[in-house]
């Protein structure tokens, strides 16, 4: 990864791992169930153990997200989410709390918005960085070059059925973490993460990884915990969606503080 760049989201994450087992990295979608209450349940993360924020931009083909987040963005895009509205999510989080918030994005709405301009837009908001899951590093020259003028994180994918190749282009063009997908398909809860993470993230660190987190089916403190065994971090995403959909702000907040335990079985 860059050293030029000290990534906020690398420096919470190794401060996660110094001081329990590791990091509980937050996703939630932007505008959902409305603007106003997509912020306020971000923060309710931030005050309930999650380390990092990833907040969706709702996209109308969101070709890697399961069932629950689908219903959530599509409701947000049914609301009016635009979006510049994803900025102003990012302006008024980071201004109720210093956790770093990165966007995940599909590609399209930033080549679309102008990389560059996203970039700074994104930048002047407070955000941390992009997850970028359709975008692959040789063809992200653009974006590479944005960030690396603005000082914004990248976060790329590896999947198990990454080549070395392609996992070592992951680890270089990354900065923050590498996501690893611990099962091929889309998101959602599972009752057993899949075991390929444990040897992605094994070939990760080979391929020179420094930060690392899981992500794709992990939906309780159990297995949060088994992934901080070999993982820096352990994403979540549709159980905090279900959450807020079933419990409001209230109930996203009582779900995060409940995965949060995992982090510190050991610690």
């Amino acid at each position: 990864m860059s050293a030029v760049h000290v990534s906020s989201v690398e420096s919470a994450i190794r401060r996660a791992r110094d001081e329990r087992d590791g990091a509980l990295i937050g996703y939630l979608p932007a505008g959902f169930p409305d603007l106003a209450g997509s912020i306020d349940a971000a923060v309710a993360l931030a005050e309930n153990g999650v380390d990092v924020i990833e907040l969706g931009l709702p996209y109308s083909d969101p070709v890697m997200d399961g069932a629950v987040i689908q219903a959530a963005t599509q409701q947000a895009l049914a609301g009016g989410f635009r979006l510049r509205d994803g900025f102003e999510a990012v302006r008024q989080i980071t201004k109720q709390t210093d956790v770093p918030v990165l966007l995940m994005t599909y590609w399209n709405p930033v080549t679309q918005y102008g990389t560059q301009r996203f970039a700074d837009d994104l930048a002047a908001a407070g955000g941390a960085g992009l997850i970028t899951p359709d975008l692959i590093p040789d063809e992200g020259s653009e974006w590479l070059t944005a960030s690396e003028r603005t000082g914004l994180d990248r976060v790329f994918l590896a999947a198990p059925t990454s080549s070395d190749v392609r996992l070592r282009a992951a680890v270089d063009a990354s900065r923050g973490f590498v996501y690893a997908v611990s099962t091929m398909g889309i998101t959602g809860a599972r009752t057993d993460v899949d075991a390929a993470a444990r040897t992605l993230v094994g070939r990760l660190r080979a391929a020179g990884a420094t930060s690392t987190c899981v992500g794709v089916g992990i939906s309780s403190a159990t297995q949060v915990a088994e992934v901080l065994e070999y993982a820096d971090g352990a994403i979540v995403g549709s159980a905090l969606v279900t959450a807020l959909a079933d419990g409001g702000v209230a109930g996203v907040a009582e779900t995060a503080a409940q995965l949060a335990r995992g982090t510190s079985i050991t610690k």
